[in-house]
């Protein structure tokens, strides 16, 4: 079975402390505690994921690579970045963004779980 991208991000969000999947959309949204750390959904036809970032963050990401990172609808004016999944992928980037994401989004006691593994 040929793993896809939507797995492998998925793989990503679930090793989080609590995380689940829960559709919404049309698309796979990725939550703690029943909030939205990440979902996947598409831009402009392609495949994509968007994600909580920090405070300045998205308009670095944007500026450095616009072909890759984007302001996502409904959410980019709350600071969350969009990011295509055109392979290649830079996967470990993907696993940091989701990860500051969830760190944003979670109860500091799951979070810091993440600083004991």
């Amino acid at each position: 079975m040929t793993r896809t991208i939507t797995d492998r991000l998925r793989e990503i969000c679930l090793s989080f402390p609590e995380a689940t999947e829960q559709e919404a959309w049309g698309h796979p949204t990725f939550r703690v505690r029943d909030k939205i750390f990440a979902a996947c959904g598409s831009e402009e036809e392609r495949l994509s994921m968007s994600c909580k970032a920090p405070s300045g963050a998205q308009e670095l990401l944007v500026a450095a690579d616009p072909q890759r990172f984007f302001r996502p609808a409904y959410v980019g004016h709350r600071g969350w970045v969009g990011v295509r999944l055109d392979p290649p992928i830079d996967w470990d980037q993907i696993t940091d963004l989701v990860e500051e994401s969830y760190r944003m989004t979670a109860p500091k006691k799951l979070s810091a779980r993440l600083d004991s593994t």
